[in-house]
């Protein structure tokens, strides 16, 4: 694995408990972490699990016994990691957003497509899908519980940089993160709705916004992990903290078209003043409508429009049953789970995938197609919210 921050720590925390839960065709050992410094890199090994550790990802890819390649860094070096596992014969999973750029996300995925001719699997981290109840959202909708979808609503709203003295840290800047609220969480929401409805978004009408233009620099600092107390910021001349800009959003905003007729709001923000993590999706149809909410993660809200007018109202599922998807292997009915467990499940179906020659998904392909709607969302904002149509995917599938 290269990183071993937020993500890594999530990611390790599904490797170790992986095979302890479910019973698998293949067991993972976790032989390498990788990290620029030794010292932290060397703690992160010890404490998160691994056997080893490295200042340098090439080592990773190098070596004749690593199979799997767990790419947890910043976006600005997804491609060139994942490129050079893939054509290395490593299978990749790699942290979304899939990269910084479309032209980098094409690459990727053209090479996933390469590699898969020869048994190499990839897949993107989008744990959300993973979340049982929201799997079982998409299978309502495709059991055509909810009828013929027309609305999709959809939010991810967090806090930790409203104050305008929380330090630049590398979320906040272009060339490390690609971009702001709308690569980070936006993306989330992007895929997480159109892998639950079935249904593509092919364009878009956005807006932007940088609030805060300006931040203290930092000596040290490490994405959502940073204190908003402890920039260290630099003394300039006596003048005080040395600033630096901020070239991301800090909140995205926009309607969308969906191929199969749906209309649909997204809403992105790091300035939503007491949301710590709230993502809430909810699918309107002709027969009903449901709704999730990560701050309630083992429930479902479903209204099935079908029922008698006198009982008819939103009921609330607890998705904890053994033949709830993923459920079987944890605890009895009504003990529920966390954030972790996505990533755990994750995990299991990429190693399944890997071991029966399956494909996993999401693919490069697909996270491919989640970076062409950031790509429209950017383009239309920055052309005064015109209509902006997604651009087609085809050319990353290599001839």
């Amino acid at each position: 694995m290269v990183g071993y921050a937020f993500m890594g720590a999530a990611h390790s925390q599904a490797w170790r408990t992986v095979n302890r839960v479910y019973d698998l065709p293949a067991r993972a050992r976790m032989a390498l972490i990788c990290g620029r410094d030794s010292g932290k890199v060397a703690e992160a090994a010890d404490r998160l699990g691994w056997e080893a550790y490295t200042t340098d990802w090439r080592d990773l890819v190098n070596r004749d016994d690593i199979d799997v390649v767990d790419v947890c860094t910043p976006g600005d070096s997804h491609a060139e990691i994942a490129l050079a596992a893939l054509a290395a014969g490593k299978h990749v999973l790699c942290e979304k957003p899939l990269a910084n750029t479309v032209q980098e996300a094409r690459e990727m995925a053209a090479a996933a497509a390469t590699a898969q001719a020869s048994g190499v699997r990839s897949m993107c981290g989008f744990n959300y899908r993973r979340v049982p109840a929201v799997t079982m959202m998409r299978q309502l909708v495709a059991d055509g519980r909810l009828g013929v979808i027309r609305h999709v609503r959809a939010v991810y709203l967090q806090d930790w940089i409203v104050d305008p003295q929380f330090p630049l840290v590398w979320r906040l800047q272009k060339d490390r993160a690609g971009s702001g609220a709308l690569g980070d969480i936006g993306a989330h929401i992007v895929d997480l709705t159109q892998y639950v409805t079935g249904q593509r978004i092919t364009g878009v009408s956005a807006v932007t916004e940088t609030f805060v233009k300006e931040r203290p620099l930092s000596a040290e600092s490490s994405g959502l992990a940073a204190s908003a107390n402890g920039g260290d910021g630099q003394v300039v001349d006596g003048a005080g903290p040395a600033t630096g800009p901020v070239t991301v959003d800090d909140a995205a905003l926009f309607v969308a078209r969906l191929d199969g007729g749906a209309l649909a709001t997204y809403e992105a923000s790091r300035f939503a003043t007491g949301r710590k993590n709230a993502l809430r999706v909810e699918i309107n149809g002709s027969l009903g409508s449901v709704v999730f909410d990560l701050e309630r993660l083992n429930e479902l809200e479903f209204y099935d429009a079908t029922r008698p007018t006198a009982e008819q109202g939103f009921s609330r599922i607890l998705v904890t049953e053994g033949e709830h998807p993923y459920m079987s292997a944890w605890w009895p009915p009504g003990h529920i789970i966390g954030y972790e467990h996505s990533f755990t499940h994750q995990m299991r179906d990429f190693i399944e995938a890997i071991a029966t020659g399956a494909d996993p998904a999401p693919s490069f392909a697909d996270a491919l197609q989640v970076q062409l709607v950031l790509d429209a969302v950017a383009r239309s904002a920055e052309l005064g919210s015109s209509w902006t149509e997604v651009e087609p995917a085809l050319t990353a599938v290599a001839v």
